[in-house]
């Protein structure tokens, strides 16, 4: 078995260390398997320099050239697959399976936003003789950006994808808890010939980053993936600077489950992706709304599946979910399920902490669970799902849409008055029927309320790296 990588920051084309560091913790045994380095105000600064260095070779590098360097890489990260896999599920926890499936999603994103990056079409516009109106895609500039630690290296490929493909440098601060997924995406960068500057990699603490970096001028653009209230915290202070923001926010996933579905095909996929990542994804399904006469044998489906669910080391054979990220996740889910229980909840599995070594919390699931229940409102970020019976398509919209978030949202019908109701009806930027997959790479990816702004992904994504200029000219005067 490989060891796990020596970590370092990544500025100007070459690899650093910091005289501080934190420890990086394996959820599965609480055992200390590497050191992050903090970066100082000194690497920051390293770090802007060289991404404006950068910025002035990568955009008036083509956008065949860019594309050949970020297939490369792509490349390069399908064959490491063994390795990159491995030390995510160390640093995480997640199956070895599924971070092996990360791997896939992360190179998937590269190759999509390589192919954008030769698309990025501009127009003329029809005017009178002698003058002509042109319209014109640039890059924005040098991104900083931000990413979590629940998915290591898609989350940060996701922001890097988008910004080299169009023209852009970029600082990332990466995960400190989970922070290989990245390291590998800068190595495979290096070794496919990026140009020095153009990818900057930053660990530290988050608070002292942002508050850092957004000030600074040769910072245009603000791409976050995380908490809504860290959201709006750095939509708040990018304001500050008239700079714009592309964020992807919390949400608290709807499930709507109609009369015409088949409950115990939907009751088991549900309990499936519940589990998926321990739960701890912006688009887990989480709140389910499930026809009252179809309650009972979707419900039995769920919790039957959900029993069967193995619980253990992402390393071991046969794992179907790791521990959740950390201690603080369990205390987050405990307290919500005995809110919920308190307040007339019914509790059908789990609940507790399984056993006092390793972050493990088990599938959950709470039933009945009355409105004024933090869990209905507060996103769980974890194996935590709750089934209540409902009456009518329109009372299980008016329910789902009851919360201030819009990420994702699923349904389970046959009929396509149904589909009809609950694509014009749901709020949330990503609806999926029949499926419970919100996002790949060729289509948009983002929310409404306050489950952010701005897209990721599809043809839509790579805009939100670019700005507009229109160029009048008069032939002659």
């Amino acid at each position: 078995m490989s060891n796990y990588p020596d970590l370092q920051l990544y500025i100007g084309g070459a690899w650093r260390k910091t005289a501080e560091t934190l420890p990086v913790i394996n959820p599965a045994d609480e055992s200390v398997i590497g050191a992050v380095p903090i970066a100082s105000t000194q690497d920051l600064d390293a770090a802007l320099e060289a991404a404006e260095r950068g910025f002035a070779i990568w955009r008036k590098t083509s956008p065949a050239r860019r594309a050949e360097i970020i297939r490369k890489a792509a490349s390069l990260l399908r064959e490491r697959i063994d390795e990159i896999a491995l030390d995510i599920t160390r640093e995480h926890g997640k199956p070895l399976q599924q971070a092996r499936l990360e791997v896939i999603r992360g190179a998937e994103f590269f190759e999509w936003d390589a192919g954008e990056a030769q698309r990025t079409y501009g127009r003329v516009i029809p005017s009178e003789p002698g003058i002509r109106y042109v319209v014109h895609h640039q890059p924005i500039g040098t991104v900083a950006a931000f990413s979590p630690w629940n998915f290591p290296l898609s989350q940060p490929a996701r922001k890097i994808a988008g910004a080299l493909a169009a023209g852009c440098s970029i600082i990332i601060k990466a995960s400190e808890e989970t922070p290989a997924g990245c390291l590998h995406i800068a190595r495979a960068f290096h070794d496919a010939g990026l140009p020095a500057g153009v990818l900057n990699l930053v660990f530290g603490v988050p608070a002292q980053i942002s508050e850092y970096l957004i000030p600074q001028e040769p910072v245009r653009l603000i791409a976050f993936t995380g908490s809504t209230a860290v959201g709006k915290r750095l939509t708040g202070l990018a304001a500050q600077y008239a700079k714009p923001v592309l964020m992807e926010l919390g949400g608290h996933a709807p499930v709507i489950v109609c009369d015409d579905a088949d409950p115990v095909k939907a009751g088991i996929s549900s309990a499936i992706r519940k589990v998926r990542n321990a739960g701890q994804v912006c688009t887990s399904p989480t709140r389910f709304f499930v026809h009252e006469k179809l309650y009972k044998p979707f419900t039995d489906a769920f919790l039957e599946r959900a029993r069967l669910v193995k619980t253990g080391n992402g390393l071991d054979e046969g794992t179907e979910m790791g521990p959740v990220a950390n201690h603080r996740r369990i205390e987050a889910l405990e307290a919500l399920v005995a809110d919920a229980v308190s307040k007339g909840a019914k509790l059908l599995i789990g609940g507790e902490r399984s056993g006092n070594r390793g972050y493990f919390y088990p599938p959950t699931v709470l039933s009945d669970v009355p409105a004024n229940a933090r869990v209905m409102r507060e996103e769980p970020f974890g194996p935590l799902a709750v089934i209540n019976p409902v009456p009518s398509l329109e009372d299980a919209i008016e329910k789902a849409n009851g919360v201030p978030f819009g990420l994702a949202a699923y349904a389970f019908t046959n009929s396509a008055a149904n589909v009809d109701q609950i694509t014009n009806d749901l709020e949330a930027g990503n609806v999926s029927i029949n499926t419970l997959e919100a996002s790949v790479a060729e289509t948009p990816f983002g929310g409404v309320k306050e489950s952010g702004f701005g897209r990721e992904g599809g043809a839509e994504g790579i805009m939100h790296y670019m700005v507009v200029k229109t160029v009048s000219h008069r032939m002659a005067i």
